[in-house]
């Protein structure tokens, strides 16, 4: 099952197991569960305290828990936690085994502190690059606090149970039989959602924060540059985001960041992270920003409000809120969100495996999805506004290749068709003949470019006519001390490496302005 390579890495990782566990399987004689069965072995033939019990009984075949022995610690998978779930097997094994998990004493505590019963289900596919994140998270709580429990379920081997709950994207977590929530989650916004009070006392908290030489709102790549280059700087740097490492959490292969040949969103998120905090910066994580407010108000300080209540003060502010996806914003793509319109076709893809879907969008990112959807569903109809595609040549090229694919152009998405719990189809109107026809399907990907998170700024700097932030060549923006960088601003071209690039620009430029202050306020205060 694992390469020579994969069990070295294993067999290493595995030296960290300190309590004896034991891997009690519930198989078939089916050729998913004797795949299982050969990762099962591979993983108890790397350590002499790990062993194998044939003797499961769990509903879903195959799956398999991981226990600790003579204790109620445990998880369980249900299928195979390969691809990107391969790190949450191999984190469970160490956990379950006594590891110490990378948890702050503070987050142990709280989840200890959880009272009642917990059980957890974590839908997830082998492909999808926001689920280890939860499962991860789920996995480590049951192993904080026994009253929690957590399976993950692979919902490739499971089609019949996705179908029957409804389950049209990934990660998608019930709690107790209903659904907690879907999409990527952290264990701090897990405990957020089951422990009330946590974010009153943030909130508290955060209100009597000292103010910062620099604040910067949005944790990107723009976000994590900024505060690298201010923290080198030698002044106070907190960073205030909704979720550290932003759109990238959603990237998958990333191929054009110069010097590293390959890399994946979630791992460059925390590389990225890891660089920040290694830099002595504050991160200040799940705090949306709903208002800046002017200097002259509070005190000579800019205040960031957060939707929590607090307010952040600071010499200097950097924004980088960056972007989300654009939605085609028709009628039914609302109500049916997550069943069957999705916006990451590497998470749900496997989720269709047979079905018929649409891509919406042909620029890079939409012909790329189409051609992988191709591989996994029935067919693929991609949906192009303009009267023909704007993917790069070499993609063109390949998706015309494929069988199941139909391409249309000078078409408008009008209404998504649902029969109240799941998509069947969507209608479109052929902008050369203005005919509307039906497309029958069961899943819509939405792949039409991204919109600047800057709602919250309007009235307060100049914007665009597209809600992007105006920035000059140094970063500034129209309000004196406030600067901006990413995706959120009218730079051109949003990638990341030119994200990165312009929050090191603005957080240089916000350092120049508080140098030339300085004087001014020293002045200020001998007055």
């Amino acid at each position: 099952m694992l390469d020579a390579n994969l069990k070295a890495q294993l067999k290493s990782y595995m030296a960290n197991i300190v309590s004896p566990v034991e891997l009690v399987a519930t198989l078939s004689d089916d050729a998913r569960s004797a795949e299982m069965r050969a990762l099962l072995d591979d993983i108890v033939a790397q350590s002499d305290k790990v062993r194998l019990n044939l003797g499961g009984t769990d509903a879903r075949v195959p799956s398999f828990a991981i226990n600790r022995v003579d204790s109620p610690v445990g998880v369980r998978f249900a299928g195979l936690p390969m691809g990107h779930e391969f790190t949450s097997l191999v984190l469970a094994l160490l956990q379950v085994g006594g590891h110490p998990p990378r948890v702050s004493p503070e987050l142990i505590a709280q989840v200890a502190a959880l009272e009642g019963d917990y059980h957890f289900e974590t839908y997830f596919s082998q492909s999808c690059q926001n689920c280890p994140d939860v499962v991860q998270a789920l996995n480590v709580m049951s192993v904080i606090n026994p009253r929690i429990r957590h399976v993950a379920i692979d919902g490739a081997f499971f089609q019949d149970e996705v179908t029957s709950r409804g389950i049209m994207a990934v990660p998608t977590v019930l709690l107790n039989g209903e659904v907690f929530g879907q999409g990527r989650m952290d264990l701090e916004q897990i405990l957020a959602k089951l422990d009330t009070g946590a974010a009153d006392r943030a909130a508290a908290r955060l209100q009597t924060v000292a103010p910062y030489d620099m604040l910067i709102v949005g944790g990107g790549p723009a976000g994590a540059a900024a505060g690298v280059y201010a923290a080198r700087k030698g002044i106070r740097t907190g960073i205030a985001a909704e979720r550290f490492g932003g759109q990238v959490l959603d990237t998958m292969g990333i191929e054009n960041f110069i010097s590293v040949s390959h890399t994946e969103g979630p791992k460059l998120a925390a590389d990225l992270e890891r660089q920040v905090r290694d830099n002595g910066v504050e991160i200040i994580n799940l705090q949306k920003a709903r208002k800046l407010i002017p200097a002259e108000t509070v005190g000579g300080l800019i205040g960031v409000e957060l939707e929590s209540g607090a307010t952040l003060k600071a010499r200097s502010v950097v924004l980088s809120p960056g972007a989300r996806w654009r939605h085609m914003n028709v009628p039914g793509e609302d109500e049916y969100r997550n069943r069957g319109v999705a916006y990451c076709p590497h998470c749900d893809g496997p989720l269709f495996k047979g079905k018929r879907v649409a891509v919406i969008g042909g620029g890079n990112s939409g012909v790329e999805a189409a051609i992988d959807l191709a591989g996994i569903v029935a067919h693929v109809t991609l949906i192009e506004f303009d009267s023909k595609l704007r993917a790069d040549a070499v993609l063109q090229t390949k998706l015309a290749s494929l069988p199941n694919v139909t391409v249309l152009t000078s078409a408008q998405t009008t209404e998504v068709l649902g029969d109240g719990s799941k998509v069947t189809g969507l209608t479109w109107r052929n902008r050369e003949t203005s005919a509307v026809e039906t497309v029958a399907l069961e899943g819509i990907f939405v792949q039409i470019g991204l919109v600047p998170n800057t709602e919250w700024l309007v009235g307060s700097v100049a914007l665009s006519p597209r809600g992007e932030i105006e920035v000059d060549a140094r970063g500034e923006t129209s309000v004196p001390g406030v600067f901006a960088a990413g995706d959120a601003t009218t730079t051109p071209f949003k990638q990341i490496i030119i994200a990165a690039g312009e929050g090191a620009r603005a957080a240089l430029s916000a350092f120049d302005y508080l140098i030339r202050l300085a004087p001014v306020e020293k002045a200020a205060e001998a007055a």
